[in-house]
This record gives structure tokens, sequence and C-alpha cells, in this order.
């Protein structure tokens, strides 16, 4: 698969979504041990809907890519940004790392960086927001390092094996945020 630089990290780099990628993305997905962390957790994904999902987003020019590992081109995830409001300047994000071999080692908080990196730097967003399950403490432990706050919950939201659970609201206000990646863009 042809993955293009888009944002580039220590670890990882984001790039376009690929149609190529919708089984990965069905394979994960559908695997509930990743999935139930997700706010898709209820869908039956089949190949050519992923793949008729990823074609609309490309169309939509929505702000989504694939997280790809710096060495040897794998992709491991996906994030986005989402609801993008120009006028306002706000807009929300998604992450999730669909490969387990590199859940907890640092790929995704370093994919949300480059994600929140984009959003500010180059859509000159103002506000980025995202919601997450209470019980899912290692995301939340990796927004808090991004820099996202918690600002509100919205209490036993979502119904999943029979128990309730939260749905955390976080958000990052722009000069929260220190650009790792852009801020010395145009020094030679």
């Amino acid at each position: 698969m042809k993955y293009f630089k888009k944002v580039i990290g220590k670890k990882c780099y984001l790039s376009p979504i690929n149609t190529g990628d919708a089984v990965r993305y069905c394979e994960w997905l559908n695997d509930f041990s990743i999935s139930k962390n997700l706010l898709v957790n209820t869908q039956m994904l089949q190949e050519e809907s992923e793949r008729s999902a990823l074609s609309s987003m490309i169309e939509r020019r929505d702000h989504v890519f694939g997280i790809i590992l710096n060495e040897g081109d794998k992709l491991i995830g996906n994030t986005g940004l989402h609801k993008v409001n120009h006028i306002d300047k706000i807009c929300e994000t998604g992450i999730f790392i669909g490969d387990r071999e590199y859940l907890s080692k640092g790929y995704g908080t370093e994919a949300m960086m480059l994600t929140l990196d984009f959003a500010f730097s180059i859509l000159n967003m103002r506000n980025v927001m995202l919601e997450v399950f209470a019980f899912n403490k290692r995301a939340i432990r990796s927004y808090e390092k991004c820099g996202f706050k918690e600002i509100g919950r919205r209490r036993e939201a979502k119904e999943i094996c029979g128990k309730r659970h939260d749905v955390v609201y976080m958000d990052i206000l722009r000069e929260e945020f220190k650009s790792p990646y852009f801020e010395n863009a145009f020094e030679e």
C-alpha cells in the first residue's frame, strides 16, 4: 500500500486514508476488544461498506488519516478531525489504534499530537473536542498527556454488555497546545 507523509512524528506519521485498507479496518472494527472503546462498537462492518465509507470520506475531503509507522510503513490505526467548523474554528477528533501490538506504547499519544498540530497549525482551529467512555482509562491518560481537559460528562449514556457507562467530554484550546512538529516549519 502506498502512503503519503502528511504530518510526520518520531515514531509514526499521518497519511490520508486509503480505500485499499478497508479489509484491515473491518478486521479491527469488528474486533470487540478494539471496538468496545469506539462509538461504532454496535456496527457490523463488511469490506464493501467500509470501502464505501472510506471513499465517501475522501470525496468529502474529510480530515481522516491512517496512522502509519515510520519504520516499515505499516498501518496501525486511524485518526481524524470531524465536524470541522471554519467559522467558529471548532472541531471534534477521534482516534484508535487497531493493531493490538502497538497499544500502550505511545503511538496513540503521538498520533493525537500530530492530529492536534494539524488542527491548530494547518486548519487554524481554536478548540478541539472529543468524547471518550469513562472506562477507557488508557485513552483518557493519553488525551491528558496531549493537553486535553475534562469539560463534562453525560452520565450513564452508553450501555455495553449490560452495564451503563459515562461519556466523558474533553477539549483543548489552541493556546494550551505547544506544536512539536510545525513550530519550526519555516526555519531553514
